[in-house]
């Protein structure tokens, strides 16, 4: 007799490994244990029922695998069979037990195949899978278990219905409607849903699939399901679990949430069920247990044991090992979570290769790769009256994959122990967090869609309509920021062309146009920059009480203004725009198709502004001051710039309101060079042009010296040995990372540029992974010369101090003249204010000889690197570490370019082995790349810093054919952005080159 399994293998034609997700390459299904044959139906989520073979003493497993055998299902960890028991209670089939322990009678019992474990996120790859989650979600939505608003619900029986019928016919919709129930008050939206369905043309079956799942995981009740429960009070309850951890609801309102990180023990006695949680200290009256009344000792057990799975399976790495057996008495229960955890599905699925086989769709006559509906040579029974549908021959695209060895890296932030499981990828090089050739860059901080990309197709809502829906979970923002679609193609939305170009279409193509787009953009990034210090750094400070009232009162004073200031010109700006983008002649101008004249009333509101911005540098200085005298206060802040919301270095926050101001003037600047003077809106802004101007020259002094002083703060912050590196009189010219000769070997040093010497460091062991300083070379008197021949080394020079020489090598030629010529600029500037200067400041435990210097740096090679690359506290963004892992350097000019050369905007990503572009929103500042799923996003789900990176536009070999397109690569790391316009091309060419040329 032939195995059932092998069958199902033979009859999909695919490898016999392949399509069962829990076995390892290579290994079979463990064969039938002998005993009579019994018959399991099972009801699939598209309403077939199947017929099941499994022996008497078979573990419920083996029922499991071959269900997932015949649906060819890898992604299967996410389902479960779930059945009525004598108590008729819905209760989940325990895999590790013998099936017929659990169903007492075999032909009476129909099995449901459903969902288990809901996914927060578009983190199914499979086609497959996110089709099964769709009918799940249909199957909830009808039954009224997914409650929500009425614009909600017609927008997701409107994607249902595309599914199935295809695109909008007025007749066939209506007829299909009448005939089909996918929700209780159906009828009275009718209008709605054939309004929506209208704008749903072009979308495939697998893109409604998408945008169901999108909408359906933001709503309240997304794979809620109730258990009734009371409190001590006697107070009628629910109680449910998700990915986050314990939901409390009153009717179909959540009232409170227990987060899995605050959970301490669940536990249940007879009938009543316990919530320890951890200590909080801030809370008065806090209660560390919380006790429900369930219905009987049943409820509470079976609602203990999905709380027991969900937090294995969202949480853990990997499945749990069994307790050990006691040996004369056992207490409590022994059941665990059997199966995989969503980090081990994730990597299973990324790491494997199926073969896709065409499934069919109940309803739909489309056909998509996977397999649901049995093929020839079944091993089930399928009732006549269920074979379903009809077939056609054009296959969806197979699902994308992303590349597993993108360089992109986190903010600086990496999610703890406790944070969601995600996959693991090719090493790389870490910057805010982990860069290459040190420790591995986690693939989920690439692909993990724990947060959706802005790429999705717009929900298309009217006027003043919005789905009903939640923000993520507060446990999922603090999970990895990059584990998100933002950096796969296996579950974010494609934008197909005839979308994009349809959406350019409704646009103005006026030059002006997009130069007044470049001011909004930059104006929410400005916005949002502002709040990090008016709302939240005060926000998180002022709960600790570390920030002295003279520091708030200045930060309230010279702050608060500016911000609520920009809050009006920000939407004054969004309304002209949107004013603009709404003309159906858009080619003819007219009074609201000019921008001069807001940017003249908004630059004039600032001049009266100028008295605090020349304040905000007192502000950079106080909070310094207070810092050092107070080592809490230097840790609280040290902590906030560890946020997500902190993306940058805090003091460069403080200096965004003077920094603006020069962006004014280069947008006014390309306005007045592209209006000609008979324009109406050309006088405004030669006027507004004209007031800036003013303003920057009266401001430029202020702003050159706190540029230099918030460099230094931040340099401090990365060295130790320095007893105080931002003294008056010291500015900083460059830092960058050369190779000193030392003995016979050319060690990485990063050196350190100031107007009085010349620093160099090594990688300090140290929690934040400072660098500590090795020697120092004051400038009076130093000479240098190139030495390429003397040496044998390449791109290598000499430099002559007064106590000792040495031998550096650059990473190449155009570093190496970088770094000579700013060494003797700072050496000519040294010499003409004739007067030595004297060493920074150290401690003396830092004053070595050169042999002890030499000793050092012997045990240093032979120390392993690996204990200092754990350390999980190293700073994003710190452009110390990006030259060090980067090998190259930067300057105090080219921090001014960057200051200057700062843009926000939307983008289309597509990465070198993907078909489908993205949507980001993406800002471009301090030399990096920082991406968001949209600009409302408080903080960047992940950069890039580009020092290294080539900037290139896409060879015809590329086969990109798309306008616009520029091209970005590192190595073998390859990144095509594409933008709307030519303007926003070319905008972004200038930005970006000025970091990586």
């Amino acid at each position: 007799m032939v195995d059932p399994a092998d069958r199902a293998v033979e009859r999909l034609a695919i490898p016999e490994s392949l399509g069962v997700s829990a076995l390892e390459p290579g290994q079979r299904l463990p064969s039938t244990p002998p005993g009579r044959q019994v018959s399991i139906r099972v009801q699939l989520l598209d309403d077939v029922t199947e017929v099941f073979d499994i022996s008497q003493r078979a573990p419920a497993k083996a029922l499991f695998d071959l269900v997932c055998v015949h649906l060819n299902l890898a992604e299967r960890d996410y389902f479960g069979l779930q059945y009525q028991n004598s108590r008729r209670m819905m209760v989940w089939l325990d895999l590790l037990k013998p099936t017929l322990k659990q169903i007492r009678r075999p032909k009476n019992t129909i099995l449901r195949f459903v969902v288990k474990f809901f996914s927060p996120d578009t983190q199914l790859l499979e086609e497959l899978t996110r089709y099964l989650f769709a009918l799940q979600i249909k199957h909830d939505l009808a039954c009224g278990r997914l409650t929500c608003n009425d614009t909600s619900a017609a927008l997701l029986v409107s994607h249902i219905v595309q599914s199935e019928i295809g695109d909008f016919d007025e007749v066939q919709s209506f007829q299909h409607l009448l005939h089909n129930k996918y929700m209780p008050n159906q009828d009275a939206l009718m209008d709605k849903i054939t309004e929506y369905h209208r704008k749903h043309v072009g979308q495939t079956p697998a893109e409604s699939d998408h945008q169901l799942l999108e909408i359906s995981r933001r709503l309240e009740m997304y794979g809620v399901r109730l258990h009734p429960a009371k409190d001590r009070e006697g107070t009628k309850l629910s109680l449910a679990v998700s990915h986050i951890g314990l939901l409390l609801f009153q009717g179909d309102t959540r009232i409170n949430t227990f987060n899995w990180s605050k959970v301490r023990k669940l536990s249940f006695k007879r009938k009543r069920f316990l919530i320890k949680l951890r200590p909080d200290l801030n809370q008065s009256g806090y209660q560390d247990t919380l006790e429900f009344a369930m219905g009987s000792r049943d409820c509470s057990k079976i609602f203990w044991k999905i709380c027991v799975e969900y937090h294995a399976f969202f949480r853990l790495f990997e499945e749990p090992k069994p307790k050990p057996k006691a040996v004369l008495f056992t207490r409590g229960s022994s059941f665990r979570f059997s199966g995989r955890t969503q980090k081990q599905v994730s990597d299973y699925v990324k790491d494997s290769e199926f073969q896709k086989v065409p499934f069919e769709r109940k309803h739909s006559k489309k056909v998509s790769c996977g397999s649901l509906t049995p093929q020839d040579g079944k091993t089930s029974t399928l009732p006549p009256e269920t074979v379903s549908v009809d077939q056609t021959d054009s296959p969806l695209r197979s699902t994308l994959q992303a590349p597993g060895d993108d360089p992109t890296v986190t903010n600086g932030h990496q999610a703890g122990p406790e944070a969601l499981p995600s996959s693991t990828s090719h090493p790389e090089q870490q910057i805010s967090g982990v860069i290459s050739g040190i420790s591995d860059l986690s693939d989920s901080t690439l692909a993990n869609p724990s947060v959706v990309v802005n790429g999705q197709k717009p929900f298309p809502l009217g006027p003043g309509q919005s789905p009903n829906v939640h923000q993520p979970s507060p446990f999922n923002a603090h999970s990895s920021p990059l584990s998100s679609p933002l950096f796969t193609d296996a579950g974010g939305y494609v934008r197909t062309d005839d979308e994009d170009e349809v959406r350019r279409k409704k646009f103005p193509t006026d030059k002006a146009y997009f130069i007044a787009k470049e001011l909004l953009t930059t104006e929410r990034t400005f916005q949002k920059d502002l709040a990090v210090i008016t709302v939240s750094f005060q926000a998180v400070l002022g709960k600790e009480e570390v920030l002295p009232d003279s520091v708030r009162t200045l930060i309230n004073t010279n702050y608060d203004p500016v911000y609520q200031f920009h809050q009006a010109f920000l939407k004054e700006v969004e309304q002209r725009l949107q004013q603009w983008e709404g003309r159906s002649n858009a080619h003819i101008k007219g009074d609201d198709q000019r921008v001069g004249d807001v940017l003249l009333k908004n630059v004039q509101g600032i001049k009266q502004l100028t008295p605090l911005l020349q304040h905000h540098g007192e502000v950079l200085v106080a909070l310094d001051r207070s810092c050092r005298a107070s080592q809490r206060l230097e840790e609280a802040c040290r902590e906030f710039e560890q946020q997500k919301v902190c993306y940058l270095s805090l003091n460069m926050f403080l200096l965004r309101p003077l920094h603006r101001l020069l962006h004014y003037k280069l947008i006014l600047e390309r306005l007045c060079k592209h209006y000609p003077p008979t324009h109406q809106d050309f006088r405004d802004s030669r006027a507004a042009l004209a007031d800036i101007s003013e303003m920057v020259l009266q401001l430029q002094g202020t702003m050159t010296k706190m540029e230099n002083i918030q460099k230094l703060l931040e340099l401090k912050k990365d060295l130790t040995g320095f007893r105080d590196l931002a003294v008056p009189g010291r500015e900083f010219i460059r830092l960058g990372c050369l190779s000193k000769l030392s003995g016979k070997r050319l060690q990485q040093r990063m050196f350190f540029l100031f107007s009085d010497s010349l620093v160099y460091t090594s990688r300090g062991m140290t929690a934040d992974n400072q660098f500590k300083v090795q020697g120092q070379l004051p400038l009076y008197g130093m000479t240098i010369r190139e030495s390429e021949d003397e040496w044998g080394l390449p791109h290598c020079f000499t430099l002559f101090g007064q106590r000792q020489s040495v031998v550096v090598a650059a990473s190449c030629l155009s570093e190496m003249v970088k770094w000579m010529e700013d060494i003797r600029m700072a050496v000519d500037l040294v010499e003409q204010s004739n007067r030595p200067t004297d060493l920074l400041s150290t401690s003396q435990s830092d004053r070595k000889s050169p042999e002890e210097e030499e000793e050092e740096e012997e045990e240093e090679l032979s120390a392993s690197r690996s204990s200092l690359e754990r350390q999980a506290a190293q700073r994003g963004n710190s452009m110390v570490h990006i030259c060090w892992h980067r090998n190259t350097s930067v300057s105090m000019v080219d921090f001014s370019v960057a200051v200057e050369n700062q843009l926000s905007g939307n983008l289309l990503r597509k990465f070198k082995n993907s078909n489908g572009w993205q949507k980001l929103w993406v800002v471009y500042t301090n030399f990096s790349l920082f991406f968001y799923k949209s600009h409302q996003d408080d903080h960047p789900l992940a950069s890039l810093p580009l020092l290294g990176y080539s900037l290139t536009v896409p060879a015809e070999t590329e086969n990109i054919q798309k306008d616009y397109v520029f091209k970005l690569h590192f190595k073998s790391h390859v990144y095509y952005f594409r933008s709307e316009s030519q303007y926003t091309f070319q905008r972004w060419m200038e930005v970006i080159r000025s970091a990586t040329c």
